[in-house]
Parts: C-alpha cells; sequence; structure tokens
C-alpha cells in the first residue's frame, strides 16, 4: 500500500466521525509526538471516560495556562511569583545550579543530592540559530552572582556542544569573581539531555562535580 493509499483510506475513516471528534483529532494531533492515530487513541479515550474527569482535564489545561509563570528569582516553572525552592528556608542559599530549562533541574531534584538552588537558563548559546547570551537568562544570572551570596555556581548544562559552550562562557564571564566553578562531572554521557539521566547516575554525577 502506497502513501497515497494510505492517506486516502485515513481521510475515509475520519469522514466517518462527527465535527466534534474530528476537531479533538486534530488538536491532539498538534501536541509534540502525538500522530494522527495516537491523537485518535486519546480522543476516544476522553470520549469514554466519565464526564468528570473529561471537565477535570479541560479544567487542568485551563489552570496551567492562567497560573503557570517563570519565577522571578530562577526562572523556572511556578504557580507563584517566587517558586518553592527559592522561596525555601533550608535550601543552601550560596550554592546555585545551572540549568538549561525547568526539566534538568526537576531530574538533578529527584536524584537528591543536590540541596543548593538553581538558575534555568531557559536555553543555550546557539550562534548558528542566532541565540546569543542576551536571549537566555545570561544577564540575570551574572546579576546574581554579583550580588555576593553566591559562593558556588555548579555548571550543568547539557554535555552537547551547545551546553559545553555555553557552560565554558559563563565559566569565563565569573572566572574573576571569588567563588568556586564546578562543572556537573561523570556520569553524564556525552551529548545527553539530563532529563533522561536515570537519578542515580545523577547522583553520582553531582556528587563527583569537578573544578571547570
Amino acid at each position: 500500500m502506497d502513501v497515497r493509499q494510505t492517506r486516502f483510506l485515513t481521510y475515509g475513516i475520519m469522514n466517518h466521525y462527527p465535527p466534534s471528534f474530528k476537531n479533538l483529532v486534530q488538536h491532539l494531533s498538534k501536541l509534540p509526538g502525538i500522530g494522527r492515530k495516537t491523537a485518535e487513541r486519546l480522543a476516544m479515550h476522553i470520549l469514554q471516560i466519565p464526564k468528570k474527569e473529561a471537565i477535570e482535564l479541560s479544567r487542568s489545561i485551563l489552570e496551567i495556562k492562567e497560573k503557570a509563570r517563570l519565577c522571578t528569582r530562577c526562572f523556572s516553572l511556578s504557580d507563584t511569583e517566587v517558586c518553592a525552592i527559592c522561596s525555601n528556608p533550608s535550601r543552601q542559599a550560596d550554592m546555585l545550579c545551572v540549568v538549561e530549562n525547568s526539566a534538568d533541574m526537576m531530574a538533578i531534584e529527584k536524584s537528591g543530592a543536590y540541596k543548593g538552588l538553581y538558575h534555568i537558563l531557559q536555553g543555550v548559546l546557539s550562534p548558528m540559530d542566532g541565540i546569543g547570551p542576551d536571549d537566555i537568562k545570561l544577564p540575570e544570572l551574572f546579576k546574581r552572582i554579583r550580588e555576593g551570596e553566591i559562593k558556588e555556581v555548579i555548571l550543568a548544562t547539557g554535555t552537547n556542544v551547545e551546553g559545553e559552550s555555553t557552560s565554558a562562557y559563563i565559566a569565563g564571564k565569573i572566572a574573576s569573581h571569588t567563588l568556586k566553578i564546578t562543572r556537573i562531572a561523570s556520569g553524564v554521557p556525552i551529548g545527553g539531555e539530563l532529563k533522561y539521566i536515570d537519578q542515580v547516575t545523577l547522583k553520582r554525577a553531582m556528587e563527583t562535580r569537578h573544578g571547570f
């Protein structure tokens, strides 16, 4: 069966669905990693669950759109102006772990190896894509360091080219400050993304970090 035949059959099957179902499938298929078949299965599941559950699902989507924001200190996802980690007095305020995104931060949190604060860059330097220092949260990072509370900066960006370049850039910019600069250490494979690394590996990487 060639591609045209497959598309024709898919179109024919979809034509048998009511407009409300097709509309849901269309929106679900726009989500990352969700193809047409998966979208149809999800739509069918939503159709079959109790109305109360469907309402709760729709409310949760609206709630995250209305409440979710970036923490004004570390720039992680939060429902409040300052996130739970930044506002927690038991965290080590003199340690700052720099990561690319909130998913990386949560991966480190799950490892249980770190009790300091975070700074989420919301990206990495990528000149090829036109992403420079002012396009991510680097100015805000340097401002936090200049304020003088931080004694150690842990660079925990990814180990791909962009992640390594970003760490090198940060280390060069803050080298003149009287603080310790470390890089997340062994256990994280080259080219790996932190959100896909298991907790034991991340714990070892945090505990064996080295000077940059």
